[in-house]
């Protein structure tokens, strides 16, 4: 039975890809014209982070602490959705995985733990360095 079930997949899957038409054409100036239209975003992108840098080296009024600060905030902000992905593969190795082993569903209950704890750090991290630099600097 799971033997006709694969070569069934396996099937469709072969008709999906050999009866799919592709409709394209090349033209030059569409190309050259993305080319220019990706780079200026780029260029754009690069100028924005430049100044956000140059913002935060002049809010501590350091090249190292406004680079700190700075990687500390995309820290803070990519470390969200990370997370969420950590905790939805732990989840699947405590629930899903772990109903027939159990040192597998420890596993991923102890990820879940790391996971959230390394969150938790990584959101208090920006605001503990601003509250310490900028007491340092008062002082």
């Amino acid at each position: 039975m799971k033997k006709i079930t694969k070569a069934i997949l396996v099937t469709i899957f072969m008709f999906m890809c050999l009866f799919t038409t592709v409709y394209a054409t090349s033209n030059e100036k569409s190309q050259e014209t993305l080319k220019g239209e990706s780079t200026g975003k780029l260029l754009e992108i690069k100028k924005h982070e430049l100044t956000t840098i140059e913002d935060y080296k002049e809010k501590y009024g350091s090249d190292t602490y406004g680079v700190t600060a700075y990687i500390l905030d995309r820290v803070r902000i990519y470390s969200i959705p990370l997370v969420f992905i950590g905790i939805a593969f732990s989840a699947i190795y405590q629930y899903v995985i772990g109903l027939k082993k159990l040192d597998v569903r420890d596993k991923g209950f102890n990820n879940i733990i790391a996971i959230i704890t390394i969150g938790v750090i990584c959101q208090i991290l920006p605001i503990v360095f601003a509250i310490v630099v900028t007491n340092a600097g008062n002082q």
